[in-house]
């Protein structure tokens, strides 16, 4: 047998190559993480966590605005967008020595620079070579944009976290979940809010009646929603840029124009097509239920797979990844009601089918609440919840649950238990709610949808 430097190299210090590569130093492999910027990956460096601290950090504005309602005097407040960004770094700061210590703890080296592969068991990092019987490719995705004039004069969400001024004007293009998200913060925070969507309602693929009622939601926060539109060309000018959507000769004037139209794997120029892993033509590594891809000692976790993007998900597949090979203990993920959500203003959740996709399985019966929060009696605020259930009518099983309002994804995550444990709407019918939540309404709802 060829002796190697490393049981396991991973390329890339994301979620899912962190918890792979921990797990199989605590069992005492000998294990090497490559990163070319920071520990922690996407989600803790440039998703997930920043995105959510400053949405936190702009919701504020809604909290001061709502008290007024109940009687509190709120005078000179202020957002000092400058202060936000710099307490989202110190925290991030945090957490890459978090995520550091880790690895440390669990005897693991951390190889910074550029990891490209020589061969199947050999990673070249700025021209020091390390081998591994065993290589995962974790590297995560990046953001893509279109080829159309002037793009260079737009920013991705990457630059949006680190915005050292509150721009007056945003356009964002783009109606998917980071779109969205980010729309909602600038908004919060104070700026003017454009929105453009090629299509006629945001987040394609959720579900109908989350989609509609979402872009009702928004729109009734100031966020302009121009729908069916397309960006033709970016310009410079001397006041902005100028944005020209169509064919029609319109034009728009922003301080900033965020792209978040689409991710794409993180996998060019690391030698894995010279290596002989084969790639999907967005760059994706193909890989079966093991996560091993066409070379059988070269794995892939994570969005670099572009199975499903979620940081769970790609924390389960490094898991499933250690334990099949360092643990003796073959574990394959499950992809059936993963739970997500949007951290929209209002908040989507959801976990399960959209009664589309159900309605492709058999009958089913639907359920649909719209209520006005309990704290909008009194804060004023012009702000609905929706939730929704999809229930195989012959079994009575709960196939999809869906929610936007606010507390969704901490209400879902409860929900998805259930789903996973195969719950029916009579054992929903059964629970005894908690009163008055918002939540009690998954559990007290009758009335079936009648059929169109």
């Amino acid at each position: 047998m060829r002796d190697y430097d490393y049981d396991l190299i991973t390329i890339g210090a994301g979620s899912g190559g962190v918890r792979a590569s921990r797990l199989a130093g605590g069992w005492g492999k000998r294990v090497a993480v490559v990163e070319k910027s920071r520990v922690g990956g996407t989600c803790v460096m440039r998703g997930c966590v920043p995105k959510k601290l400053l949405i936190y950090g702009a919701h504020y504005a809604e909290e001061f605005e709502d008290a007024r309602g109940y009687g509190w005097t709120v005078a000179g407040v202020e957002l000092d967008w400058g202060a936000l960004i710099e307490a989202k770094n110190r925290e991030l700061d945090r957490l890459e020595g978090v995520y550091g210590g880790i690895l440390r703890r669990n005897h693991v080296a951390l190889i910074d620079g550029k990891g490209v592969l020589e061969d199947a068991h050999t990673v070249d990092v700025a021209g020091e070579r390390f081998t591994a019987e065993k290589i995962l490719i974790a590297c995560g995705g990046w953001p893509a944009l279109p080829n159309i004039p002037g793009i260079e004069c737009a920013i991705t969400s990457n630059e949006a976290l680190e915005l050292p001024d509150l721009p007056e004007h945003v356009v964002i293009v783009g109606g998917g979940y980071i779109a969205v998200e980010f729309a909602g913060i600038f908004r919060a925070a104070g700026a003017r809010v454009t929105q453009v969507i090629r299509g006629a309602e945001l987040l394609r693929g959720f579900d109908e009646d989350v989609r509609t009622f979402l872009g009702t939601q928004i729109e009734k926060r100031g966020i302009i929603l121009r729908r069916n539109t397309m960006v033709r060309a970016l310009a410079k000018t001397n006041d902005g840029i100028s944005v020209a959507l169509g064919e029609d000769g319109e034009t728009l004037r922003a301080d900033v124009v965020m792209y978040a139209t689409g991710r794409a794997p993180n996998t060019h120029g690391i030698g894995l097509a010279e290596a002989g892993v084969e790639l999907a033509l967005n760059g994706a590594v193909i890989v079966d239920e093991w996560n091993r891809s066409s070379v059988p000692n070269i794995f892939a976790v994570g969005d670099c797979t572009d199975r499903v993007n979620l940081t769970p998900v790609a924390i389960a597949e490094g898991h499933a990844f250690a334990e099949t090979n360092f643990n003796s203990n073959p574990r394959r993920v499950s992809y059936e009601n993963i739970p997500s959500a949007v951290f929209s203003q209002p908040p989507v959740s959801v976990v399960g089918l959209t009664e589309t996709q159900a309605m492709l399985r058999g009958p089913i019966d639907v359920y649909i609440s719209r209520f006005r929060p309990m704290r909008h009696t009194i804060s004023g605020r012009d702000e609905s919840t929706m939730m929704k259930l999809v229930v195989c009518a012959d079994t009575g099983r709960v196939l999809g649950c869906h929610m936007v309002g606010a507390d969704a994804p901490e209400i879902i995550q409860g929900l998805a238990v259930a789903l996973q444990c195969g719950a029916t709407k009579a054992q929903f019918d059964a629970t005894i709610g908690i009163h008055p939540t918002a939540a009690e309404e998954f559990v007290t709802m009758r009335e079936k949808r009648p059929a169109e």
